[in-house]
């Protein structure tokens, strides 16, 4: 018997697609995928959505090959991406989600997680804390005695009311003195 001309096979089952729908199982085994992949395998999970432990494994490699199933690939794809983007982090939900813990550590009297929330704000926001840090290196047993002589007489005249006073023999500092 002769083809016709424009007609398509239709015994055996259909050519699976990224367009085919997702079955119940399916679609279940995509949201463990994607909310659990790496804390469990995933002959485990395909089992936890229902497929025959027997054959878990050959259905989660089946099911993650796109040559053979691209409909679920396409869709585990989509849902990591919804899912990144549900829980992004962005400098406006940070701060806005901080505000909300401080709010809340303040209703149950927690003022040490309050203070935390609220520093961690500040932090975040950049321009109103400032981390200052000095890294100094070497120590005064390796400085000569015209160094620490010069070093001393530089935090003389910095400080003001006390005074350091150098000698020859020895340091003492001076209250209220000057010179």
């Amino acid at each position: 018997m002769a083809k016709e001309a424009g007609k398509v096979e239709t015994r055996g089952r259909p050519r699976v697609t990224e367009d085919s729908r997702l079955t119940g199982k399916q679609v279940k085994f995509v949201e463990l995928v994607a909310t659990r992949e790496g804390q469990d395998t995933l002959r485990n999970l395909a089992a936890e959505a229902g497929f025959s432990v027997k054959g878990a494994h050959t259905r989660a490699y089946e099911m993650l090959n796109p040559n053979k199933s691209p409909h679920i690939v396409k869709a585990l794809r989509e849902r990591r991406r919804e899912l990144a983007e549900k829980y992004e982090v962005t400098y406006s939900r940070h701060i806005r989600d901080l505000q909300r813990i401080r709010d809340e550590a303040l209703e149950n009297g927690a003022y040490s997680a309050a203070v935390q929330a609220e520093k961690a704000r500040g932090l975040a926001q950049g321009d109103i804390y400032v981390n200052k840090s000095e890294i100094r290196h070497g120590s005064i047993d390796q400085m000569s005695k015209e160094e620490v002589v010069k070093a001393l007489n530089e935090l003389k005249a910095q400080l003001g009311e006390k005074v350091i006073d150098v000698e020859a023999d020895g340091v003492k500092l001076l209250e209220g003195a000057q010179g």
